[in-house]
């Protein structure tokens, strides 16, 4: 029995600091593999979340993401503030 290699998906977010973030960039299998290639030339961290990819993956281009989304996305924006060394300001990491 030959089982079939599941396709790269990715989805890109713009994240402002002022609005929802937005889907900037989406695709399967090569388009994907182009975008994680991207990403990772230009230092942009990299989160890996099949099912979230799978939710965002459905969102227009240039559309914000949906309210009902916010929380799982500010999760991965902090965890890629964090990876970056970018904090707020007053933020002191010792504190948690």
């Amino acid at each position: 029995m030959k089982f079939k290699k599941q396709q790269s998906i990715a989805v890109a977010l713009e994240y402002d600091g002022f609005n929802a973030p937005r889907v900037t960039a989406k695709g399967i299998g090569e388009v994907a593999e182009k975008i994680l290639r991207l990403a990772k030339q230009q230092g942009i961290p990299l989160q890996q979340d099949i099912e979230l990819v799978e939710i965002l993956s459905q969102i227009d281009l240039g559309d914000e993401i949906p309210e009902n989304l916010y929380h799982a996305i500010a999760e991965v924006i902090a965890f890629a503030y964090i990876i970056s060394g970018k904090f707020p300001e007053n933020f002191n990491p010792d504190s948690y």
